[in-house]
């Protein structure tokens, strides 16, 4: 049975999904599909919107329901993938099972690659339980190929507290030998830059590593679904330029910049100036030019990394 692998590329992403609002699937999916990807989507978690609104009705699904979704498509023989995308997940059942479900998807394409998004928290705030932290460490990352923390849960997964570049990399060079092959701090605060936010990629190959860091903008709004959408990027360029990950870095922040810059436009404030959690969901289909042909890069600064 054909599952069109030959032809373009096919996704599993496994994360959170909400009815109304942006994070999760509803933040990755679309611009994966929009950019020539086939899609296949399991929920980790269903709720009514995210967290931040004033009610948050949903489940948190466990192992038994990944592994009948799964094993009914691997009893159809549809499960052979070109890439895999995790995203949050808030049971230890679930993680346990994400474990097994790519191994044997991995067993299936040897040639896939798992890209990892360890969505622990954000800012010193957990989103999902603190005793999965040692499951991503151990085990969940040593299968990726390519994983995408921010600040806090680099921090959180490698025990280095990162304030400068030397520590961001030292946390980076940890994941690595952990067997990633490309890993990529998605957004460290540097002490006295307020404004700024940096990205760091580093990546290695046929045993060489190669880096890049690109400082960019921070806008004064608190957005969601931000980290969700630059790993389904990530995956996507990573994808059509795997021998420039600079290049794919840079189409992924433009693409990054144009919908948040997007969001915080379009956004109205409410009582006290400041817009409520509606204005904040971010404008994933008003930016589809940007999607399908990410903008040239505009205050984002890039260098490369010598080792």
């Amino acid at each position: 049975m054909s599952t069109g692998l030959d032809h373009q590329p096919r996704v599993l992403s496994i994360q959170i999904h909400v009815v109304s609002g942006y994070i999760g699937n509803k933040a990755a999916v679309f611009p994966m599909q929009l950019l020539g990807f086939d899609v296949d989507i399991i929920n980790s978690i269903q709720r009514c919107n995210p967290k931040h609104y004033k009610v948050c009705n949903g489940q948190v699904l466990n192992g038994d329901d990944l592994k009948c979704l799964y094993d009914g498509i691997k009893e159809n023989d549809i499960n052979r993938y070109s890439h895999v995308l995790t995203g949050c997940v808030n049971s230890i059942s679930f993680l346990r099972e994400v474990i097994r479900v790519v191994k044997d998807i991995q067993e299936a394409n040897p040639n896939v690659v798992y890209l990892c998004d360890p969505l622990l928290g954000d800012h010193g705030i957990f989103y999902v339980l603190k005793e999965l932290i040692p499951i991503y460490r151990d085990e969940v990352i040593p299968l990726a190929d390519i994983v995408t923390p921010n600040q806090f849960e680099a921090e959180l997964l490698t025990g280095i507290k990162i304030t400068i570049e030397e520590e961001a990399l030292k946390a980076m060079q940890i994941l690595h030998d952990k067997g990633v092959k490309t890993v990529i701090l998605t957004s460290y605060e540097t002490e006295g830059k307020q404004d700024t936010l940096t990205l760091i990629a580093t990546q290695v190959k046929d045993g060489k590593k190669t880096g890049f860091k690109f400082e960019y903008p921070k806008l004064n709004m608190r957005f969601k679904g931000t980290g969700d959408v630059l790993s389904a990027l990530l995956l996507v360029w990573t994808h059509r330029h795997p021998d420039n990950l600079q290049l794919a870095c840079e189409k992924v922040l433009s693409t990054m910049q144009g919908i948040l810059q997007r969001t915080y436009s379009q956004a109205q404030s409410g009582a006290g100036g400041t817009p409520p959690p509606a204005e904040c969901e971010l404008r994933i289909v008003g930016s589809k030019v940007d999607i399908e042909n990410p903008p040239e890069p505009v205050n984002i600064k890039g260098a490369v990394l010598s080792f």
